[in-house]
């Protein structure tokens, strides 16, 4: 992967990406995306954020290689602290991380003055979709769209919303399967859920044998098998 051929999930984040976005990329490693969008005129502008060291000179060193410091602003800091009022940013992206990390990156961003709550969220986590989509519907933002796909292996999902004028009405079954996803129901979705459905059948039968049993988690656990059965069926 580098800034002219994006691996299959960064691909799509890139289009996700609206043209002429003000885009801030918060954990952006190589500034891959960022450099990509430059490259290709997508956006007006963007900031490619990293808290790790390392990272974030891997960042300088792709955006001066390609020239593109005029458009890329490579900042070094943890999540959106790193951006200023005049960057004026209006589209966030988030990808490669766990959902809980995405949710504190955004909210202590809301908290900071650092999110206003208008941006277009472009996000990608790793584990815990749910996390990210309740967050979502919590602070009145629509899912716009989503995909699921297989690379290497792992499968990850990509999620675009942006602010409503009305809390979204999720129910349980759009916030764990996506409410896009579940529609679809994709090879790659269903690959998913069936691994889901094993993975939880094998941690009830762990719990079934402990000798002080858990009544909640298992009832929890037993009614998400519930809904992942009757989604894959």
């Amino acid at each position: 992967m580098n800034s002219v051929n994006l691996s299959k999930r960064l691909q799509v984040v890139a289009d996700y990406v609206e043209k002429g976005a003000r885009l801030a990329d918060i954990g952006s490693d190589h500034a891959y995306l960022p450099c990509y969008l430059a490259q290709n005129k997508q956006i007006d502008c963007a900031v490619a954020g990293e808290v790790v060291e390392g990272p974030f000179l891997n960042a300088v060193n792709e955006v001066s290689r390609l020239d593109l410091e005029e458009t890329v602003s490579v900042r070094l800091g943890n999540g959106l602290q790193v951006l200023n009022d005049y960057d004026a940013i209006t589209t966030i992206t988030i990808a490669g991380v766990g959902g809980p990390l995405i949710v504190r990156i955004l909210e202590e961003g809301r908290q900071l003055g650092k999110r206003t709550g208008q941006e277009t969220l472009i996000l990608q986590p790793n584990v815990n979709e749910r996390a990210v989509r309740e967050y979502l519907m919590n602070e009145s933002y629509a899912i716009e769209a989503e995909t699921i796909l297989e690379e290497n292996g792992k499968r990850y999902e990509i999620i675009k919303a942006k602010p409503s004028a009305d809390k979204p009405a999720y129910d349980e079954k759009d916030l764990l399967f996506g409410p896009f996803l579940r529609q679809e129901k994709s090879s790659v979705f269903k690959e998913k859920w069936k691994g889901e459905a094993g993975k939880t059948r094998y941690v009830l039968e762990q719990m079934e044998k402990a000798e002080r049993k858990n009544k909640e988690k298992l009832e929890e656990l037993n009614a998400r098998l519930k809904l992942i059965e009757e989604m894959i069926k």
